[in-house]
This record gives C-alpha cells, structure tokens and sequence, in this order.
C-alpha cells in the first residue's frame, strides 16, 4: 500500500494517489476509500481495479491537511494502509489512517 503526493503549484490542493497492492487486496473484488475527506461514507470512493490485481483512485485534497482515512474491502472489512503517514486512535478502539498534505 501506499500514497503518492503531487503538489499542485496552480492551486491549494494535493493530488494524492491511493494504492492498495494485490498482496494486500487479496481476492477483493472492490476496495473503497472513505475517510473525514468522504464524511466517513461506507460508499466512500470507489478504487479502479487494475489488471496486477492492484487497486488505485486520485484524490485531490486540500494542502497543509492531516486527514483521517481507511480502505472497507468488499463492503465490510475495514483495514488501515500499512505505509500511511501516520496513525491515530478512532471512537471505536481501532486506529485510523493519517496522510499529510503539509508542504
């Protein structure tokens, strides 16, 4: 798993790739993205699956952020990005993703 940042010099946001990787995914058959940038939506963001079995979406974000997310595997497993920026504690006992849009 992993993030990937482009920093747009035309506007305050971050265009932040989101990748989940086949070992990670397993045999998912969709991966969504949700998080405080989706209002924590189980609908969240949809991930394209990609013929390595990876799954990725492009997120622009707003810069000098630090926001909250976690990937629902079909529907009903929640899981953490394993390289994400950092980690904080949720409302439910679990951890939450971090990425940081800080330049």
């Amino acid at each position: 798993m992993s993030t990937k940042k482009q920093f747009l010099k035309s506007s305050d946001t971050c265009k932040v790739t989101f990748r989940v990787t086949k070992k990670d995914a397993g045999n998912a058959n969709s991966i969504m993205l949700v998080g405080s940038f989706t209002d924590w939506e189980s609908k969240g963001i949809e991930m394209k699956k990609l013929k390595s079995g990876d799954f990725t979406t492009i997120v622009k974000l707003p810069v000098n952020s630090e926001l909250q997310y976690r990937y629902i595997k079909d529907g009903n497993e929640w899981f953490n990005d394993s390289e994400a920026d950092l980690y904080v504690q949720n409302d439910f006992g679990e951890s939450n993703s971090v990425v940081r849009t800080i330049q």
